[in-house]
């Protein structure tokens, strides 16, 4: 019977691993939520062999934990900063998530936030941004990644450099609003990461975005 719930544990865990690759998951997280679920793997069997059933369980949320490499924290200071988004943002489009990771997600479509070829932040999207800016400085511990994206038309060397440069405009807009630039990364992608079809007008408008991850380390 022990037998059978370790390996019952070890095959859940494991086929965890395979459900991190959501569409929506950076790199980062997917390697994040595999070590994950591998880590809870290992710790059944460790688990198991060294105590039973209870054992292979209490080995499994372990092992997670470890296997995660630290991984994130969603803290109450996490859960008001989106709170908070989520109210400052309702009706705008920009949508407000917590992430497989226990990352805070803002994305922000085109509509609101740049014009197309252009990166100078549009009057939409700054009161939004101050209201974020305004978080931040409430939670100093938490690190920002800011993404940007494109959609098809036109080529690399014209939509790399303007992903770029939104996710900096970004950058540069909470930077002066207190926000420690050392807390904040910039990326940007391009046309190589849609969310929709980009042989359409409305699909095109919606892979011309901007994402903007909130962090807080486990410790």
């Amino acid at each position: 019977m022990k037998k059978k719930l370790t390996l019952a544990l070890v095959v859940a865990a494991t086929a965890g691993s395979g459900l991190v690759g959501c569409a929506n998951m950076t790199e980062t997280q997917r390697t994040t939520g595999t070590g994950a679920a591998i880590g809870a793997a290992a710790g059944a069997v460790i688990g198991g062999v060294s105590g039973g059933g209870k054992g292979a369980a209490t080995g499994a949320v372990l092992g997670a934990a470890v296997g995660a490499g630290g991984g994130y924290l969603w803290s109450q200071r996490m859960q008001e900063q989106k709170a908070s988004m989520e109210q400052a943002t309702a009706g705008t489009g920009v949508r407000v998530s917590q992430t497989a990771d226990n990352q805070l997600k803002l994305d922000i479509p085109s509509d609101i936030s740049f014009d197309s070829g252009r990166y100078d932040i549009k009057p939409e999207l700054r009161p939004i941004l101050d209201r974020f800016a305004t978080t931040l400085n409430q939670n100093p511990v938490t690190t920002v990644k800011i993404v940007g994206h494109t959609d098809s038309t036109g080529s690399d060397a014209v939509n790399m450099p303007l992903s770029v440069n939104r996710a900096g405009a970004t950058r540069d807009y909470l930077v002066a609003r207190g926000v420690a630039a050392n807390r904040i990364a910039i990326d940007g992608r391009g046309p190589r990461e849609p969310i929709a079809d980009n042989g359409t007008v409305a699909g095109r408008a919606m892979n011309r975005r901007v994402e903007i991850f909130v962090a807080e380390a486990a410790r």
